[in-house]
């Protein structure tokens, strides 16, 4: 039997998270605002100036929820967890893997082929909805649905790391330059899309899909290191001290489909609006505290919507498919599949 564990997230600055017997106690100015027992909960996500005590952790360690520690932004900045799961031989043909050249293409192809695909369902469900009279939207998304999928017979011909890393580049450039066409012609002008921009972000969309980008990495990594894979050793992205190869990886099929309709469904139904942004001195674009809660409060309601696994054909919750796409690869790293079934969204 399976089950979707909720996730506590605390954007309120100055909060202290403690424990009380078998529960985590959210407490602000000395006032208990929060009181959850310890099963109900897979992980803990804490913005900012949160505080946490040491028995606490150490009771999140042992009961194996990852507490992880954000800016304000949502960039991540550390994470505290027990024992990894998993036994050392999974591991240890996931290192094999990685150190193959044949092993780590195959892998990567189909992460790949996936993340193609499901862009391309996006742009394709997306210009069902526009007005044949919109020609301008219309076309745009057409034609760069179009190039995606003529890139699909080099991608599956590709046997070099490098050449696949730059299709996945070029494809992710076509995806982007069509971006604005997703957004309703109804929309404010403020949420205009330009280009991608990270570190900071520099307008309002990109705030949000960085955002809403880590928060899915973040489940990503769990994902992977509750199956007993290491979410540091990828296939597709190149290893780098601290970097989550692993979750990135797993987080391509996952982008457009899952993070990118949401973003665009919140500002397509006006969840959010401009004012719930602050432009600083140097340009970079953040969500204000208010604005911050209402996109959690949605992704955590996006994540209990049920839809059918493509591969497994189970009604699985949204919030569960990366664990599902880490367990499936875990099989397929161990030998007990021949091939590594990526997730592929429907049209």
């Amino acid at each position: 039997m399976r089950k979707l564990l909720n996730t506590l997230f605390v954007t309120t600055q100055g909060s202290y998270l403690g424990k009380k017997n078998e529960t985590v106690v959210v407490t602000q100015s000395g006032v208990i605002r929060v009181q959850l027992p310890l099963i109900a909960l897979e992980s803990v996500v804490c913005f900012g100036r949160v505080g946490c005590s040491p028995a606490l952790m150490g009771a999140l360690g042992r009961a194996g929820i990852c507490l992880t520690f954000l800016s304000e932004s949502g960039r991540f900045l550390a994470s505290v967890r027990g024992f990894a799961s998993g036994n050392i031989l999974l591991r240890r043909q996931q290192f094999r893997l990685a150190d193959s050249p044949e092993g780590s293409i195959a892998i990567a192809r189909e992460i790949v082929l996936a993340k193609l695909a499901n862009s391309r369902t996006v742009l394709v469900r997306a210009a069902r909805d526009v007005s044949p009279t919109d020609t301008v939207r219309l076309e745009m998304l057409r034609k760069t649905a179009d190039r995606l999928l003529a890139t699909v017979p080099d991608i599956r011909k590709c046997q070099e790391m490098n050449a696949l890393r730059g299709y996945e580049g070029e494809a992710a450039r076509q995806y982007f330059n069509a971006f604005d066409a997703l957004r309703s012609p109804s929309v404010a002008p403020e949420f205009a899309f330009t280009s991608r921009s990270r570190r900071p972000p520099l307008d309002r969309l990109n705030a949000l899909l960085s955002f809403v980008y880590t928060l899915l990495l973040q489940d990503c990594r769990a994902a992977c290191e509750s199956v007993g894979l290491d979410s540091c050793v990828g296939y597709l992205h190149d290893d780098r001290p601290g970097k989550p190869s692993m979750a990135l990886d797993l987080m391509e099929e996952f982008r457009a489909p899952v993070g990118d309709r949401f973003v665009f469904s919140l500002i397509n139904r006006k969840q959010v609006s401009p004012g719930d942004f602050l432009i600083r001195e140097n340009g970079a674009v953040e969500m204000t505290d208010a604005c911050r809660k209402t996109v959690l409060v949605a992704w955590q309601n996006r994540k209990r919507e049920e839809i059918q696994h493509p591969f497994t054909l189970e009604s699985t919750p949204i919030g569960l498919l990366p664990y599902v796409q880490a367990l499936l690869l875990a099989r397929h790293i161990r030998g007990d599949m021949v091939r590594y079934p990526p997730f592929l969204s429907k049209s």
